[in-house]
């Protein structure tokens, strides 16, 4: 009678594998199919948790930078000037520049100006030496328009260092330093932003600096300081015939809702007039930037069916966005819906959306503006326009404070993220664990299989000698 042994294959790169020692029976299948079994449920588990995990924080991220581009882009027409039912216009803006808020009255402005404003300009005796002249140390005041400033000048001062150092103080308050050279030496030349009579600039406490602005420079005389070409004077202008003055260009009062830059000498006409196009581009931008933000929302939210169209077919399917059913989405859209419907009580009668032709699709939430409803309203309604839109209590602003719950550092949407990726963070302890222990009951279970292979071959060796032995002997005795 022949022996047959058997023998164990080992890989030490993919763990024990045992191909029968004594049996012929795979049990490294045996040991895999057990383990699977053992751990199967729990890996299935992870990996569903892990998968619904990053579903779930993927629409978050999406759903939040969608928010966040609406506030941008929500946030750049949220001033008057963007939503002004009126526009101003100036036929010669070499004499006037003209702006409107929603307070102006349509009309035609005649305008002539015969002198701007303008702004003190002096300079100090000349210095043969230049800019690196050396300056006595002290106190160097400047006097303009009954407001006093010092400047600290310090020993071993040039001229240039003392036009830096007043630069440095002083140009916050529109008063500023320069050095004008020629081939006879330096001045120190001071001039400032502040404009109209009075505005005159001085200088005193340093004996070589000092300027009396209300004197005239003589260029010839090197000891002469004084202003330059002409003393500060006041604009003087006339609209529709009435005389007015100004010590600035800029000029907010005399018109009512009306903003003049006067720019220079001669006439003008200033129209003023509705511009229901720029407002309608406006009204559109926020629609727009609203249905972008809400089209994230859906597609964040949607469930579609694909397949057979019977709900009795096999063949038919759903499939849900990251967010769908999500509470916090839904408190969200309503709160979104309710600024949208909120009847404001600061635009006149003006009061809500839908009068200016603004409506809701029931089934998308999306916006969309009727031209005719719109042409109809700006009749009667382009001058409440702005504050239903603008301003702290606008519809910009209401939506605003909602989105920013949600958006900011800390809120609502980042709390949430926190809360995923601590999920995250769980199961891959959680994988870790089960790894471990995949790999402790593999190696236990190999153990006990290779044991009992080992016992079934030596049985078999055994036996195959009590065999031979009896075959021996039955030999004998023939």
């Amino acid at each position: 009678m022949t022996s047959t042994t058997s023998t164990t294959s080992v890989s030490t790169s993919g763990g024990i594998t045992v191909s029968g020692v004594g049996s012929g029976i795979d049990t490294s299948a045996i040991v895999s199919a057990l383990v699977s079994a053992s751990t199967s449920p729990k890996q299935t588990q992870i990996t569903k948790a892990e998968n619904a995990t990053n579903t779930t924080l993927s629409g978050i991220g999406s759903l939040k930078s969608a928010l966040e581009a609406f506030q941008t882009a929500a946030a750049a027409l949220n001033n008057t000037n963007t939503f002004m039912g009126l526009t101003a216009s100036s036929s010669l803006e070499t004499v006037v520049k003209a702006t409107s808020s929603n307070t102006a009255s349509p009309g035609n402005y005649a305008l002539e100006v015969t002198n701007i404003a303008t702004a003190s300009k002096v300079a100090s005796k000349l210095f043969t030496s230049g800019a690196s002249t050396a300056i006595s140390s002290g106190t160097l005041a400047i006097t303009q328009g009954g407001k006093s400033y010092s400047v600290t000048v310090g020993s071993g001062a040039t001229l240039s260092s003392v036009r830096d150092s007043i630069n440095s103080s002083l140009s916050s308050s529109g008063i500023s330093a320069n050095i004008v050279t020629d081939a006879n030496g330096s001045r120190l030349v001071l001039s400032s932003t502040t404009t109209g009579a009075g505005s005159d600039i001085s200088a005193s406490g340093i004996s070589e600096l000092t300027i009396d602005g209300t004197s005239q420079l003589d260029a010839t005389d090197t000891t002469s300081a004084g202003y330059i070409t002409a003393r500060p004077v006041d604009a003087n202008y006339t609209i529709d015939g009435l005389s007015m003055t100004s010590a600035s260009n800029t000029v907010d009062s005399a018109i009512s809702g009306i903003s003049l830059t006067l720019t220079g000498a001669g006439k003008s006409t200033v129209a003023v007039a509705s511009d229901s196009d720029t407002l309608k581009t406006s009204v559109k931008a926020f629609v727009d930037a609203y249905n972008t933000m809400m089209t994230v929302v859906n597609n964040q939210t949607k469930v579609t069916s694909t397949g057979a169209t019977t709900s009795t077919s096999d063949s038919a399917t759903t499939s849900s966005g990251p967010l769908t059913g999500d509470a916090m989405v839904r408190k969200l859209v309503s709160q979104i819906r309710g600024a949208l419907t909120s009847v404001s009580t600061t635009s006149g009668s003006l009061s809500v959306l839908s009068q200016l032709g603004v409506g809701t699709n029931s089934s998308t939430g999306l916006l969309s503006l009727d031209d005719t409803k719109w042409d109809t309203a700006m009749k009667t309604q382009y001058g409440n326009v702005a504050s239903l839109f603008t301003g702290k209590d606008g519809l910009i602003t209401r939506m605003d404070d909602i989105l920013e719950g949600y958006t900011q550092t800390g809120g609502v949407l980042e709390t949430r993220q926190k809360s995923l990726n601590a999920k995250l963070s769980d199961l891959d302890n959680q994988q870790d664990a089960l790894d471990r222990r995949t790999e402790s009951l593999t190696a236990i279970l190999t153990a006990k299989y290779t044991a009992m292979d080992t016992l079934v071959a030596q049985l078999n060796a055994t036996s195959t000698s009590v065999l031979s032995t009896l075959e021996a002997m039955n030999n004998s005795d023939d």
